[in-house]
């Protein structure tokens, strides 16, 4: 890093008390990244948005009352020091998927329509138990 100093960024990026005794580990590593940033959490309007880019490039539109339902699991979402932000999003679209296709398998044939179409049923919040029963269900 030292002898290639003009022509090298290292990101080092993680939550911040992991990442403060990461730099904290070796005595010469602080020293090595002398600017830090640190990013605020999205706010929910943005996680929503992250939500619905996330759904869009899977090929999937949005029911109307899906925004609701989402900030509703938003509101009640643990913002501790591991809260995944982005993340978060990423794990809810995959439950989502999830519930969405064991819904359309469960009725009569879907129309094209219903197919590529999330609805605020098939959100519901993620935690461990609900992460291990849905892996890979629409893969």
């Amino acid at each position: 890093m030292e002898e290639y100093r003009g022509d090298l960024v290292v990101i080092a990026a993680g939550y911040e008390r992991e990442m403060r005794r990461f730099l904290a580990a070796n005595s010469g590593l602080e020293s090595r990244f002398p600017k830090r940033i640190a990013f605020p959490d999205y706010t929910d309007t943005e996680l929503a948005e992250i939500f619905r880019h996330l759904a869009a490039a899977e090929g999937f539109t949005l029911a109307p009352d899906v925004p609701d339902r989402l900030r509703a699991l938003l509101r009640t979402s643990s913002r501790g020091p591991s809260f995944g932000n982005g993340r978060l999003m990423r794990n809810l679209l995959d439950a989502a998927i999830a519930r969405q296709a064991q819904r359309i398998t469960a009725g009569d044939r879907p129309d094209d329509a219903e197919i590529t179409t999330l609805r605020a049923a098939d959100l519901r919040p993620v935690t461990p138990e609900t992460r291990s029963k849905n892996v890979g269900l629409y893969l």
